[in-house]
């Protein structure tokens, strides 16, 4: 019989980016939980929920009357304390110059410039008090700490509320940009920082792309910020961090999203065609090669990896190697074939759909 027809592909080598892709949950850029500094009835609720709130902004009124008045007090303290350390004061100086020609005697002296003394701290002390009762005032208006989303309330006017309560009375979320925190196992860090010191891979680009729940690609590319310096032991997960932005506020906290992004370059990949590597009985992957001299060679492959409809080849096929992906049934390891190279895609891309084998010549 005549050598079988079998068509092949040259495989050459490529440079190519090693995508991955990592699930992850989508959180907040910033976050806070408003809660009252002082207690008090709330007069009155400002702002609308969900509506977005600018940092300083007046969320709710606690009944100010009570702090008007400790302010009034603390001011009335202050003024009887400045009177009072006027008085010490001429006490002071005059007893200070009657012990000179003695006539005081030096402890009467001794204690009009401790009273003095103890006038000043008094002033300090009361004026003290009064920039309290002054914050406490303020602290009536419970403000914005940032600027962001606000979400429900969970008190309304008329409730009493205290002083760092455990209960939050909203939470404000800052959307654009956003973060997403994605998990990788630590075992492929590993193997991919082994394969960059052994040179056969680069680093590759920050950038990051976003597959929501629904199946939709995200419109805006993110970055990649950092990675976590520790492993979680329960899962033994690395954490990285991507940022989004987030105009239209498309993103929100807590979605489950899977993220694609760029590990590695590597630059002298060999993809081989899917349809060329077979698994054997073992589960190894398997292809057959046209050797030199026409026949067919078989060879045991480490390729663990897919990208697109091609294979990325760790070792087993080479540049130059003739893979035969059409035809494969007629043949077996040392049958003298005739090859033609596949016509519908160019050598080494391993794209576009298989022809059917010609018949064989009897």
């Amino acid at each position: 019989m005549p050598p079988a027809e079998v068509t092949v592909v040259t495989l050459k080598t490529e440079k190519i980016a090693l995508q991955t892709e990592l699930p992850g949950r989508t959180t907040a850029s910033l976050s806070s939980e408003v809660r009252p500094q002082i207690s008090g009835i709330v007069k009155a609720r400002t702002f609308e929920e969900g509506a977005l709130v600018k940092a300083g902004q007046v969320l709710y009124q606690i009944d100010p009357a009570q702090y008007r008045a400790a302010l009034a007090g603390a001011e009335a303290d202050l003024a009887n304390a400045k009177a009072m350390l006027e008085s010490a004061k001429i006490r002071d100086d005059r007893f200070a110059g009657l012990v000179k020609i003695e006539g005081v005697s030096k402890q009467e002296a001794d204690d009009a410039r401790l009273a003095h003394s103890a006038a000043v701290a008094s002033v300090s002390q009361k004026q003290a008090a009064l920039d309290l009762a002054r914050i406490n005032l303020d602290y009536t208006a419970i403000k914005a700490p940032i600027t962001g989303r606000i979400g429900k309330s969970s008190i309304t006017a008329g409730a009493l509320i205290t002083a760092n309560q455990p209960t939050p009375l909203a939470t404000i979320r800052s959307l654009d940009p956003i973060y997403v925190d994605l998990t990788e196992s630590s075992e492929a860090r590993l193997r991919l920082r082994a394969a960059m010191g052994e040179g056969k891979l680069s680093a590759g680009t920050a950038g990051v792309k976003l597959i929501l729940g629904d199946g939709s690609t995200y419109k805006q590319d993110g970055t990649l910020e950092f990675a976590e310096v520790a492993v979680d032991e329960s899962t033994g997960t690395v954490t990285l961090r991507a940022k989004f932005p987030n105009p239209d506020e498309t993103l929100l906290p807590g979605m489950y999203v899977r993220a694609q992004l760029n590990e590695a370059i590597a630059q002298d990949a060999i993809l081989a065609p899917q349809q060329g590597v077979t698994r054997d009985a073992k589960g190894n992957a398997t292809a057959m090669v046209v050797g030199a001299d026409g026949k067919v060679e078989p060879r045991v492959l480490v390729a663990d990896r897919a990208i697109g409809d091609r294979w990325l080849v760790e070792s087993g096929l080479k540049a130059g190697d003739k893979l035969i992906v059409e035809g494969t049934n007629k043949i077996g390891p040392g049958m003298p074939v005739h090859a033609t190279e596949k016509s519908d895609a160019p050598a080494g891309s391993g794209a576009g759909s298989a022809a059917p084998p010609p018949p064989a010549k009897h």
